[in-house]
C-alpha cells in the first residue's frame, strides 16, 4: 500500500509519517516552501522522512506569501504568551488562507500518478477549535471531492481516503503515541518564530501547546535547549 504523507516537520505531522509507516504503508512524504518565516522546518522534515524510512521526500515550493494576510507569510507579530483559551476563542493570525486545501490537492495530485489510496494529514483536536482546514467536516467534504475530481476516482481505480489519525487526540495523547513509536523528538520543528540560527521562541501558540503536550505526558521535549 502507497500512502502521500504531508510532513511539515513538526510534532504532528512527524508522528503522522511515523503512525503510517507502522501500520505497513509504503510513504511519500511531501512538504512545502511556501513562503513560511519558520523555513527551517523544512530541514527537520528531511531528517524525519530520512529516519523514518519514507520511500521518496519531495518538497514542493508555492509562495503563499503573495496573498499575505498570515503572520506566517506576511510581514505580522506572531502572537506570543497566549493562554489555551485565548488560542482557541478565534481564527489566530498564524492561520494561512486555504493552505490544508492547496497542500491536500498537491499531495492529491501525486497519490493519483503513484495510484497511492491514502493521504495521511496530521490535523488534530489542538488545532481544529481554530483552524476551519482542520476541522472533519472539511477533511469528509474534501475526501468526497478527491473522489469526484481525479480520473483515479471516476474510473473507479483508486478510491481515496484521507487518513487523520491524530483528529480526536490532544497534544499530550500524540506525545505518548510518538513516543510508542519511537519517534526521534529531537528531530522535530514546532515553532512558529524561531530565531536566525532556528531556535525555538518559546511563546507562541505552537511553541505553548508543545511543551504542554510533553509536561501532561510526563515527557522531557530533547528539541528545547
Amino acid at each position: 500500500m502507497k500512502a502521500i504523507c504531508l510532513l511539515s516537520g513538526g510534532l504532528d505531522s512527524a508522528t503522522c509519517l511515523a503512525i503510517a509507516v507502522a501500520a505497513g504503508y509504503e510513504c511519500y512524504a511531501l512538504s512545502f516552501d511556501y513562503g513560511q518565516r519558520h523555513k527551517v522546518e523544512l530541514l527537520a522534515a528531511v531528517k524525519i522522512a530520512a529516519s523514518l524510512g519514507a520511500a521518496e521526500h519531495r518538497v514542493a515550493t508555492i509562495d503563499l506569501r503573495m496573498f499575505g494576510q498570515s503572520a506566517l507569510t506576511d510581514d505580522i507579530e506572531v502572537p506570543k504568551g497566549r493562554t489555551v483559551e485565548e488560542m482557541s476563542g478565534e481564527i489566530p493570525l498564524t492561520y494561512v488562507p486555504a493552505r490544508n486545501t492547496i497542500f491536500l490537492s498537491m499531495a492529491l495530485a501525486w497519490a493519483e500518478v503513484l495510484e497511492a489510496s491514502d493521504i495521511f494529514i496530521g490535523v488534530n483536536a489542538l488545532d481544529y477549535s481554530g483552524y476551519p482546514d482542520c476541522r472533519p467536516e472539511f477533511i469528509a467534504a474534501f475526501e468526497t471531492m478527491a473522489n469526484l475530481a481525479t480520473k483515479a476516482g471516476v474510473e473507479g481505480v483508486t478510491r481515496l481516503r484521507i487518513q487523520v489519525p491524530l483528529i480526536t487526540m490532544s497534544k499530550a495523547d500524540i506525545v505518548r503515541r510518538a513516543k510508542e513509536l519511537g519517534l526521534n523528538f529531537a528531530l522535530t520543528h514546532s515553532c512558529y518564530d524561531p530565531d536566525v540560527d532556528g531556535r525555538a521562541c518559546g511563546l507562541c501558540d505552537s511553541c505553548l501547546l508543545r511543551r504542554k503536550g510533553f509536561a501532561e505526558a510526563g515527557l522531557v521535549d530533547p528539541a528545547v535547549t
